[in-house]
């Protein structure tokens, strides 16, 4: 992704977008990916390709998760894992603030990968979220640190906004997609290039229909 501050900006509902270039260099370098857990109870590991989907899914997007924000101290200990400049602890200010933005950047996912509109509501809440200061970059090897070296929850949810501008903007059908297992929903971005992902998790959705495709093969052969 370009690196230049020129940024993909929706204006209202036209969802117009201004010619501007990339802003995922913030989140370059960044770990995604997390435990998912449902209804049943079975844990694996489901990576969105995004920062963004991933905090989308930290609640129960589309009934396909479970709530993992229960406190302020939850959502401190996720920024921290993807944001160790986040050194001062989220309050429950920035709890109300990270659920506001995280259902957003869910319904904006969902919709993308329908290959529908995202509703106006949630365009403006990415928006505002992604006009508030964020976490400056920095080059390493300073004598002395400065603005990266420490950062405040509500700038992390920024730089989360301003992933989600450019990734749904410059994405409206293309990359972002849903699992395409048949009872599967599971939402991410195909970071890949040759742009062939089809699973959530080749450990959960892959494999099962690897399983199935071997036992329709067997079934299939007659005997000798």
């Amino acid at each position: 992704m370009s690196g230049a501050w020129s940024a993909l900006l929706w204006q209202g509902s036209g969802h117009e977008v201004t010619d501007y270039i990339g802003y995922m260099y913030a989140t370059e370098g960044r770990p995604t990916g997390q435990k998912m857990t449902v209804s049943d109870g079975h844990t694996w590991w489901f990576d969105s390709g995004s920062l963004s989907i991933d905090f989308a899914y930290t609640g129960s997007m589309d009934g396909s998760g479970c709530e993992t924000m229960h406190a302020a101290s939850d959502l401190t200990d996720w920024l921290i894992g993807r944001f160790p400049e986040v050194i001062d602890g989220a309050t429950d200010r920035d709890l109300i603030d990270a659920r506001a933005l995280r259902g957003s950047l869910a319904r904006a996912a969902t919709a993308r990968s329908r290959g529908d509109e995202i509703l106006s509501d949630d365009v403006d809440v990415i928006n505002l979220f992604a006009a508030t200061p964020d976490i400056a970059p920095s080059l390493i090897g300073g004598t002395r640190q400065a603005g990266r070296s420490r950062a405040k929850a509500s700038q992390a949810l920024s730089v989360l906004a301003r992933e989600a501008v450019e990734l749904f903007a410059a994405n409206p059908t293309d990359r972002i997609r849903e699992c395409a297992a048949a009872d599967c929903t599971l939402v991410f971005y195909d970071e890949s290039r040759s742009n062939n992902r089809r699973w959530c998790s080749m450990q959960r959705c892959g494999n099962r229909a690897k399983v199935r495709a071997h036992r329709e093969r067997n079934s299939s052969v007659p005997p000798r």
